[in-house]
């Protein structure tokens, strides 16, 4: 019998931890952003959101003054060439959340990702470059319903079209009655 206490002993040591990890993972406690936006009544601003631990101090990483348009059609938003890259101010696949005079407009932010990136993304992402046939545009920014586009089609990404369509269309609407908004 000797020789299974030390079996015994690991098997206790892994149930505990399980039991500590299940127990700090139930969902309960909110998620905390990183950072936080002031509240600017009737601006459109993005910040920064993701955990204490990969913290970066972005703050607002752009308001309406540092997008010079958004195309309704390609998706892409340019910023004014006086803007810090977003690449510099937030880590890749670090959230991003949209607010119009401090409300919020998508549920659960973006997500910022690049061409190198690969993972699937089946919700809203403000991605660095686009692959259009074998052109590859690395210096823009676009917002897409889902990375890689061509899962554009699933169910999932259909359904989160669907949540979001009433914010999608204030958030062009807004960009259009400020004149930056492109079809």
């Amino acid at each position: 019998m000797k020789h299974n206490r030390p079996f015994a002993w690991m098997m206790a040591i892994a149930i505990a931890s399980m039991t500590m990890t299940a127990c700090s993972l139930d969902g309960n406690e909110p998620e905390k952003p990183f950072t936080t936006c002031p509240v600017s009544e009737g601006t459109l601003y993005a910040c920064g959101i993701g955990q204490p631990e990969t913290r970066s101090d972005a703050g607002i990483l752009f308001t309406e003054d540092d997008i010079e348009w958004f195309n309704v059609t390609t998706r892409e938003i340019r910023f004014r060439d006086t803007m810090e890259p977003l690449r510099e101010k937030i880590p890749l696949l670090a959230g991003i959340d949209f607010y119009i005079g401090g409300k919020h407009l998508f549920s659960g932010g973006a997500t910022h990702v690049s061409l190198i990136c690969s993972q699937m993304f089946d919700d809203l992402v403000l991605c660095c470059g686009k692959i259009d046939g074998e052109v590859i545009d690395d210096g823009h920014y676009y917002l897409y319903d889902c990375y890689p586009l061509q899962f554009i089609v699933s169910d999932a990404v259909k359904a989160n079209i669907l949540k979001i369509a009433v914010h999608w269309e204030l958030f062009t609407k807004y960009l259009e009655s400020k004149g930056k908004l492109r079809k």
